[in-house]
């Protein structure tokens, strides 16, 4: 299988150009369904979430790279699954629905896009409702780094340090009453502020190292 080949080429790349560390790896569960919800500031997140996870990872890249003739084939083969970022895309649900029932890690980004580093947007409400319809454990993630390693904009990387750190896992079930995409926005939210609880974590060290 071509990822689990170059699984360990990338990591020992990326431990080399961007130091790349991971904390809170033991809170992926090995096996069922599990949604890994992230931040997202660079296109480096997805390989550096997989690289550090300790199952294989697939992931939604946007439908237009799909067309490049022979990235398109390797993107799939890494276990990448098409996205219509135009609206909404109900393809794409069902792909990720059928991923995630066939017991696999599915990571999403539920800000949507990449944003400036540290920078935490308000989420869509379809991470919401993945975690909701699939009844799938959620690990959320906080990627530190990858934004200023390769900006949004830049052309190529450069060298950094980036720090995938992994929280403990939730579960969301489905609410009885009440509208159903409220909801859905609400879970998206509260995985939000998960990940910000994991990036607040990762400051903290930095800003005691500045008091003394």
């Amino acid at each position: 299988m071509l990822y689990a080949f170059l699984k360990p080429i990338i990591i020992a790349l990326m431990r080399l150009f961007l130091g790349l560390r991971s904390r809170g790896a033991e809170n992926v569960p090995r096996r069922g369904a599990v949604l890994l919800v992230a931040n997202h500031s660079s296109v480096l997140d997805p390989p550096l979430i997989g690289s550090m996870a300790p199952r294989p990872v697939a992931f939604l890249a946007k439908a237009e790279l799909f067309a490049i003739p022979l990235f398109g084939g390797l993107l799939r083969r890494l276990n990448a699954r098409p996205l219509r970022r135009e609206g909404a895309d109900p393809a794409a649900l069902r792909t990720a629905l059928r991923l995630l029932e066939e017991e696999r890690a599915l990571l999403v980004f539920p800000e949507g896009t990449r944003g400036e580093e540290g920078t935490l947007r308000p989420p869509k409400a379809g991470a919401g409702m993945l975690a909701v319809l699939s009844g799938a454990q959620v690990v959320p993630v906080y990627v530190e780094g990858s934004g200023r390693a390769w900006p949004r904009g830049a052309r190529l990387p450069r060298p950094g340090r980036v720090t995938v750190t992994f929280g403990r896992p939730m579960r969301f079930p489905r609410k009885r009453d009440g509208e159903r995409k409220d909801h859905y926005e609400a879970v998206s939210r509260e995985m939000m502020t998960a990940i910000a609880r994991l990036r607040d974590r990762e400051s903290e060290p930095l800003a005691l190292a500045q008091i003394h």
